[in-house]
């Protein structure tokens, strides 16, 4: 049986990387992250699942991988075209300070309205502001590692959450039919509520079913009762009533990763 990846395979790839000059922009690595000074602790680092075609890499990376062998390692070489586009002078544009949140300093990224951009100049009371991507204009080179091909549907199915929404989910399929359950306190996350639609679509895309179901599930542990009673209050005669407690939710960037996530995890 043929290991050549096409369009549509499922794969895991690792990678790092660089500009031309050697810096390293991006890893799926922890520690090659921390080395060169990039780590994120909102990031999650470790292998990712690609679906070959989808564009969830740079374009120049997806289509790098067809034709590619599983167990493939070495350099593959983007141009600007194929991955954060070529750098355009005149995508730039003075802002008045007045219409910005903050003071704003030199290299700081902000937003203006509905686009986001980095402060190359501050002239008075007007601001300089480059909408062009940060490496735009810049060839990468990427040391990739093609790790696996994906073939179960319930890891198919998994994987696609964790690409929309960086959760892993638990599936069972039967019968053309997919039960779905996620992990406790998500279905108040706005970046999983936002990215399971994204994930439902590529769910019927790509798989041979009919049906999805998605479930939250609750389980009476003794644990969780014994911590409720001990913080039962004492000096109220009356029951009191049942509170429902909320779980502090962590913002994610939605520019930040699928990509995630990183920078070359998706182009924006």
């Amino acid at each position: 049986m043929s290991s050549e990846i096409k369009v549509n395979d499922f794969v895991r790839i690792g990678y790092t990387a660089r500009l031309e000059d050697g810096t390293v922009i991006d890893t799926t690595d922890e520690e090659t992250a921390k080395e060169h000074g990039i780590f994120n602790e909102r990031a999650n680092y470790g292998d990712i699942t690609v679906v070959v075609g989808e564009r969830q890499v740079i374009t120049g990376l997806d289509e790098a991988l067809v034709g590619k062998e599983i167990g493939f390692k070495g350099e593959i070489e983007v141009p600007p075209e194929k991955a954060f586009g070529e750098y355009d002078s005149k995508n730039k544009d003075f802002v008045s300070i007045k219409k910005l949140k903050e003071r704003p300093a030199i290299g700081q990224r902000i937003q203006v309205d509905d686009k986001f951009g980095y402060v190359e100049r501050i002239i008075g009371r007007r601001v300089l502001v480059d909408y062009n991507h940060p490496f735009a204009g810049k060839t990468i080179k990427f040391e990739l590692e093609i790790k696996e091909k994906i073939d179960a549907p319930e890891k198919k199915v998994d994987a696609l959450f964790h690409i929309y929404t960086a959760k892993h989910v638990d599936v069972k399929i039967e019968d053309k039919k997919i039960r779905i359950e996620i992990p406790r306190g998500v279905s108040i996350d706005q970046y999983f509520m936002v990215g399971k639609y994204s994930a439902v679509n590529g769910i019927f895309k790509h798989l041979d079913v009919n049906e999805l179901e998605i479930v939250e599930v609750f389980k009476k542990e003794a644990e969780m009762v014994k911590d409720f009673r001990e913080e039962e209050p004492e000096d109220i005669g009356e029951e009191p009533e049942e509170e429902v407690s909320e779980e502090k939710v962590e913002e994610t960037s939605t520019e930040e990763v699928k990509t995630g996530k990183r920078e070359t995890h998706k182009k924006t």
